[in-house]
C-alpha cells in the first residue's frame, strides 16, 4: 500500500512539474488536459446513449467498444514508450524494491494521470448505457474496474516484455512497420461497409459474437446480465487479470536483469559525395549532407516518410471505395497534396532532432543569414527526397483514376503544398520548439511533459498550411486546373517568406531554442 501511494505521489509530482516549467510547457499541459477532459465527457455521453438502442444491440456495441479499448491500450503505450518515464522498467531498476512491489508501483503509476482517468470515465458510461437492473449496476461497478485493470495489466505486460527491443533501433523500426500495418487494417471495416459488402448490423453482430467469450466480452455481458451468470463471468475475468498480472511480474523480473540491446555496437557507413558534386562547397551543402544522413539513419524520418505513403494509399481506397470507378479526375491532385502535407509536417520542429548539439550551430551563427541558410539546407534536403516521391504518387494517382492528363497538375500542386508546409514548419520550429527524445521508438516526437506542446504545434501548422493552400486549391476545385502551374511558384514564395520570418524571429532566440530542444528526455 505504501509503495502504491509513493508511486502515485511521484506520478502526480511528475505531472505537476509541467506547471512549473516554461510557458510553452504549461500551455501544452493545459491543452492536453482540455483534450482529455473533452474526450472523457464525449465518450461517457456516447456510451450512455447506447441505452437508446435495443438491449441486444447495446450489448453488441459495448462488447466491441470494450475490445477496442483493450486493443488501444495494448498498442498506444508502445507508441508512447519513452514519452512516459514509468513505462520503461530500466528506469526503475535501481529502486530498492522487490519485483512485486515494483509491479504494484508501476500499476499505480499507470492508473494515475489524465488519460487513464479519462479512460475510466468513458468505460463507466457502460453502467448507464447497458445496465438495466439493480444486479447489472452492482455487477457493473466491478466489471468496469476489472475491464480497466485488464487494459492496464495487458499494456504493462506488452511494454515490459518488449522494453529491451524497443530501446534498440531495429526494434523501433519493426514496431513502426507493425503499427502502420495496424493503421491500414483499421480501415478494412470502413472499406467493406462503403463497398456494400455487408450490413453494418450484421457485421456488428458477427464481430460481437466472435468477441463474446473474450475478457472484454465477459465484462460487457456481466453488466447486461446482472445475474449469477454475470457473477461467474466476473470471476473468470478476475482470474484472467490475475494471470496476466502474474505473467507481467515474471516479464518484469526478466527485464530487470536483461542487458540493454541499445548499447550494442552498430556499424557506421561512409556517406557518399553526391551533394558535394551537385552543390558548391559551403554551409548549404554541409546542411544538406547532414540532413540526408539524418533521414537515412534516424527511424523517425523513415517512419514519417513511410507514413506519408501509407496515409496516401489509405486515402485512395477511402475516397474511391476501393474501386477505380469511384475516382474522379481531381483524385491525383488531392492525393499528391496530402502526401506533400504529411511530408512537410515533419519539418515543424526542425531543430528538435539536433538536440543538445544545436549549441554548436548557435555559436557559429553570426547573423540571420546563417540561420536562413541552415533552414534552406534542411528544406532542400527534404525536396531532394520528396520530389521523386511526389512524382510517384502523382503518376500512381493519375493511372489509378484513369486520368493521365492530371499527373503533371498533381505534381505541381504537390510541390506547391510542400513549399507551403516547409515555410510554415520553419516558423513553428522557432516559435514552439521542443525536445525530441533519444533512444525511444520512432513515433515519439516530444520529451516527457512536452506532448501537448508538440500536438498543438502540429495542429497549428496543419491548419495554417490548409489556410495558405486555399488560394490555389479553391480554383482547382472550381475547375481551373491551369492554376496548378502557379502552385510551385506560390509555394516557393511562402517557403522563402517563412524562412526569412523564422530567421528573423529565431536568431535573437537562439539561446531559448537550444534550451527548448535540450531538455531531459
Amino acid at each position: 500500500m505504501k509503495t502504491a501511494l509513493l508511486f502515485a505521489q511521484l506520478k502526480i509530482r511528475l505531472l505537476g512539474g509541467n506547471l512549473r516549467g516554461d510557458l510553452q510547457r504549461k500551455l501544452g499541459f493545459v491543452f492536453t488536459l482540455l483534450v482529455a477532459s473533452g474526450l472523457a465527457v464525449l465518450g461517457f455521453a456516447l456510451m450512455s446513449l447506447i441505452r437508446l438502442a435495443p438491449p441486444d444491440v447495446a450489448a453488441d456495441i459495448t462488447i466491441v467498444a470494450f475490445a477496442s479499448f483493450l486493443v488501444s491500450w495494448m498498442i498506444v503505450p508502445l507508441l508512447a514508450f519513452g514519452l512516459d518515464d514509468t513505462l520503461d522498467p530500466a528506469r526503475l531498476s535501481l529502486f530498492p524494491l522487490r519485483t512485486r512491489e515494483l509491479a504494484v508501483g508501476m500499476f499505480t503509476a499507470s492508473a494515475t494521470g489524465v488519460w487513464p482517468v479519462a479512460m475510466l470515465i468513458v468505460t463507466s458510461g457502460a453502467l448507464v448505457g447497458l445496465a438495466r437492473s439493480v444486479g447489472g449496476v452492482l455487477l457493473g461497478v466491478p466489471a468496469v474496474l476489472l475491464q480497466f485493470a485488464l487494459c492496464l495489466v495487458a499494456s504493462r505486460l506488452i511494454t515490459t516484455s518488449l522494453s529491451s527491443a524497443l530501446r534498440s533501433r531495429r526494434g523501433r523500426d519493426v514496431l513502426a512497420v507493425a503499427a502502420l500495418f495496424v493503421v491500414v487494417l483499421a480501415q478494412l471495416p470502413n472499406l467493406l461497409v462503403n463497398r456494400g459488402l455487408g450490413d453494418p448490423l450484421a457485421m456488428l453482430r458477427g464481430l460481437s459474437g466472435a468477441l463474446r467469450w473474450t475478457p472484454p466480452g465477459l465484462a460487457a455481458h456481466a453488466i447486461a446480465d446482472g445475474g449469477l451468470t454475470g457473477l461467474a463471468e466476473l470471476a473468470v475475468l478476475a482470474l484472467v487479470v490475475a494471470a496476466l498480472g502474474w505473467l507481467w511480474i515474471k516479464a518484469l523480473s526478466r527485464a530487470l536483469v536483461t542487458p540493454d540491446a541499445s548499447t550494442q555496437a552498430a556499424s557506421v557507413r561512409k556517406g557518399g559525395g553526391l551533394v558535394d558534386r551537385l552543390l558548391p562547397d559551403g554551409p548549404l551543402a554541409a546542411v544538406v549532407t547532414k540532413e540526408l544522413k539524418y533521414i537515412r539513419r534516424e527511424p523517425k524520418f523513415r517512419v514519417g516518410w513511410f507514413s506519408a505513403v501509407v496515409v496516401t494509399v489509405v486515402l485512395v481506397f477511402s475516397l474511391t471505395n476501393g474501386s477505380p470507378d469511384g475516382a474522379g479526375p481531381w483524385l491525383p491532385i488531392v492525393l499528391t497534396s496530402v502526401a506533400a502535407l504529411m511530408i512537410a509536417l515533419q519539418s515543424g520542429n526542425a531543430f528538435g532532432i539536433d538536440g543538445r548539439s544545436l549549441w554548436m550551430n548557435a555559436v557559429a551563427f553570426g547573423a540571420e543569414r546563417d540561420l536562413r541558410v541552415d533552414l534552406a539546407g534542411r528544406h532542400l534536403a527534404n525536396l531532394l527526397l520528396a520530389g521523386p516521391l511526389l512524382a510517384v504518387v502523382a503518376v500512381g494517382g493519375g493511372l489509378y483514376a484513369r486520368s493521365p492528363a492530371m499527373i503533371v497538375p498533381a505534381l505541381l500542386a504537390g510541390l506547391g503544398a510542400l513549399g507551403i508546409g516547409l515555410g510554415v514548419g520553419a516558423v513553428t520550429s522557432v516559435l514552439m520548439p521542443y525536445t525530441v527524445p533519444e533512444r525511444v521508438n520512432a513515433f515519439n516526437s516530444a520529451a516527457p511533459g512536452q506532448g501537448g506542446q508538440a500536438l498543438a504545434s502540429s495542429l497549428g501548422a496543419m491548419l495554417t498550411v490548409v489556410l495558405l493552400s486555399l488560394p490555389f486549391v479553391l480554383p482547382i476545385v472550381l475547375g481551373l486546373v491551369w492554376v496548378c502551374v502557379l502552385a510551385p511558384v506560390y509555394g516557393l514564395a511562402v517557403e522563402i517568406a517563412g524562412t526569412r520570418l523564422a530567421a528573423k524571429i529565431g536568431f535573437p532566440r537562439l539561446p531559448e531554442l537550444v534550451a527548448a530542444v535540450s531538455k531531459a528526455a
